[in-house]
């Protein structure tokens, strides 16, 4: 393989990463762009045939239009819920949990969002805890960036196991449920001593950065909570991998942490003084002491509810719920003459579940046709900024994953570059297998992808290395949860929101470090304890 074509290989990555991170575009500039420069390189030098290059690109536009449902699905229910009063119950509710934002914060983004991460994955936890988060009175940034961070370790098991049960089983068929079930216990154990202190971190990045009055000290203060709330999470998900299996894991594990953590803060225990109280204070002006509430915190948890038990339902192969919302699909084959094909489950997509529930949200909370049309209204309003995004960024990402189809007698882009890291640094493997995985899910913008995509190749560079192929598959699993923090599918789509579209790469800036943090902290610890 020459430089030229290596070059190739990396040029969609650089240019992402120079219009997004460095030139500061917005998305919806610098996606087409790309898309323009992977194509034409594709075409020149890769000399993928233009069959092959337009079956890519439609099936590109697919998955991007499935990408832009769920996010009207999320904006749409978070709309009624304002509309019917409801968001100002929760945050009336909140408040006798806890008035600390960081507090709020664990309980949101790494509590709520991981149990929603192992019930359907696949983009849904910023969708819901990012706006979550904006009506509780965070910043949307804070909220974007800091539900990103803390969409990660629940990845491993997400979407009820799919990472481990479709990515690696379907990567490396040979792999037997005893090899998986070790794989998936070696993974969770490094994330007991690795992401057990991201709840930290985000607690520091909040203070530091978004806070009304920037402190460090205040996210340190808190720390003795934020760590117990990350083993809040991960010791208990431990616990069922062990006895279960990959498919509960981060379900049951959040539900154990949310149960904990919020004992734990109701009565005070380990928390600091309250960090801004003044913005908390007016966070309630919509409910004075004097104004009645619309109705109970209960009715207005519902609808989250409904959609957490929707989504776990749904997700549950044994149960019947999941094949008949997969009973309706409309699927393509052999697209434009070439092996690429595509299918869409209309029914089965988190975002027809958050339509189904924003219309019985009406229903349970007593809202009008108006309080609809207006939610509607809204939620259409800030979707076209994405969809221009979403629509360029997915099919470069095709195009990328689809070039092993080519005149040129190469491999796929990114088994190229794979390739080029193992020639240059297998004697460092430990290292690089996470970096390998973030790298899958940057480029594809799904762990499981990832883990299909390379864990063949990382089960060969582990009999190379002289290392366990359980070890190099649990940091491939590791990694592909930390590019979730920086994947451009799932920055636009938590971007576009809460309506920060075009400050996408502003949001990289913030989750670039914490996503080194969790690659290099899992090959640190897999290489002290488990090497």
């Amino acid at each position: 393989m020459t430089s030229l074509q290596l070059l190739t290989a990396l040029m969609p990555l650089l240019s992402v990463f120079v219009l997004l991170v460095l030139l500061r575009l917005p998305a919806r500039q610098a996606m087409p762009l790309s898309l323009l420069c992977s194509v034409l390189l594709a075409w020149f030098v890769w000399q993928m045939p233009i069959q092959q290059m337009a079956a890519a690109l439609f099936e590109g536009l697919v998955i991007a239009l499935t990408i832009v449902w769920i996010v009207f699905g999320a904006i749409l229910l978070l709309k009624v819920l304002q509309q019917t009063g409801a968001i100002d119950v929760i945050k009336q509710g909140f408040s006798q949990v806890s008035t600390d934002k960081r507090v709020q914060l664990i309980i949101i983004a790494w509590l709520f969002g991981s149990f929603l991460e192992g019930a359907a994955g696949f983009g849904t936890p910023a969708a819901i805890a990012a706006p979550l988060l904006v009506a509780l009175g965070f910043s949307p940034m804070a909220a974007v960036v800091l539900a990103l961070i803390a969409d990660s370790c629940a990845v491993s098991f997400g979407a009820v196991g799919t990472p481990v049960l479709v990515g690696l089983a379907q990567g490396v068929p040979e792999l037997s449920s005893s090899d998986l079930q070790q794989i998936a216990l070696q993974a969770i154990s490094i994330d007991i001593m690795v992401a057990s202190v991201l709840p930290v971190i985000m607690s520091v990045l909040y203070c530091r950065f978004f806070a009304s009055q920037p402190n460090w000290r205040a996210g340190f203060a808190i720390a003795p909570f934020a760590l117990l709330s990350g083993l809040a999470f991960t010791v208990p998900a431990y616990v069922v991998a062990l006895l279960l299996g990959p498919e509960f894991p981060s379900v049951l594990g959040a539900l154990t942490g949310l149960l904990i953590v919020c004992g734990l803060a109701r009565r005070g225990i380990l928390l600091p003084a309250a960090f801004e109280p003044a913005a908390q204070a007016g966070m309630l002006h919509s409910l004075q002491p004097g104004k009645p509430q619309p109705f109970g915190l209960l009715r207005a948890w519902l609808p989250y509810l409904i959609v957490a038990l929707l989504l776990v339902l749904s997700r549950i192969p044994e149960l019947p719920v999941k094949a008949l919302l997969q009973s309706v699909s409309i699927v393509w084959v052999d697209i434009f003459g070439s092996a690429i094909a595509v299918s869409v489950m209309p029914l089965y997509l988190p975002g027809s579940l958050f339509v189904l529930t924003a219309l019985l949200a009406l229903f349970i909370q007593r809202g009008s046709l108006q309080h609809f049309r207006v939610a509607l209204h809204q939620s259409s309003s800030m979707l076209w900024p994405s969809l221009v995004a979403l629509c360029a960024a997915v099919p470069m990402v095709r195009i990328f994953l689809q070039s092993g189809v080519n005149n040129a007698g190469l491999k796929a882009m990114p088994m190229a570059l794979a390739e080029l890291a193992a020639t240059r640094l297998s004697d460092i493997w430990l290292l690089m297998a996470p970096l390998v995985g973030a790298l899958g899910s940057f480029i594809a913008g799904s762990a499981t992808f990832s883990n299909l995509m390379f864990a063949s190749f990382q089960q060969a560079m582990a009999e190379d290395a002289g290392l366990s192929h359980q070890l190099v598959l649990a940091l491939q699993m590791l990694g592909a949860n930390a590019g979730n923090m920086i994947c451009v599918v799932n920055v636009v789509a938590a971007a576009s929101v809460v309506g920060l579209n075009g400050r996408e790469g502003e949001i990289i800036r913030y989750t670039l470090l914490p996503m080194l943090y969790y690659c290099l902290a899992a090959s640190l610890v897999a290489w002290l304890f488990f090497a």
